[in-house]
């Protein structure tokens, strides 16, 4: 698996190229959520690098984030059902449309940030990234769950 990085005015055309293909009727191949579900996930994730909130560390974080910081931006792919925070966690339903523009909104501002906007945030599972790191973290989740509904 080529680790992309969202900064990259390609790979971000990419992402909102594969974004598009799903709708609110999209299958998931695993998991339990559905596809407005999974854009909410997505968004709550692109909260951490754009707050201008310090986040803190998750005490799970602290004592294992270190073994486990790598595979979030390295090249072996994330497995299927994987463990999350619980902020995001979504169960309630949600409106596809709604979630999906709020989404390209939020990746567009990330991307349009650049490298520099985001600088080396705190990632309260797995401590301080640098913004290459963000980079190819959120594009390696995005993809992550793109793939999970076929994209």
């Amino acid at each position: 698996m080529q680790v992309k990085n969202l900064f990259d005015k390609e790979t971000f055309d990419e992402i909102l190229s594969r974004i598009h293909f799903v709708n609110s009727h999209s299958e998931r191949l695993w998991g339990k959520m559905t596809p407005g579900q999974m854009m909410a996930h997505c968004k709550e994730a692109f909260k951490v690098p754009l707050s201008s909130q310090p986040t803190s560390r998750m005490l799970i974080g602290l004592l294992i984030g270190w073994a486990m910081k790598k595979k979030l931006y390295d090249e072996s792919p994330w497995g299927q059902n994987l463990p999350t925070a619980p902020n995001f966690i979504i169960k309630d339903e949600r409106d596809f449309e709604t979630e999906k523009n709020e989404l390209v909104s939020m990746i567009t501002n990330f991307h349009q940030r650049g490298a520099l906007g985001i600088g080396d945030k705190v990632h309260p599972m797995f401590g301080k990234l640098t913004a290459e790191q963000w980079g190819k973290s959120m594009w390696k989740h995005l993809d992550h769950h793109l793939m999970q509904f076929g994209v």
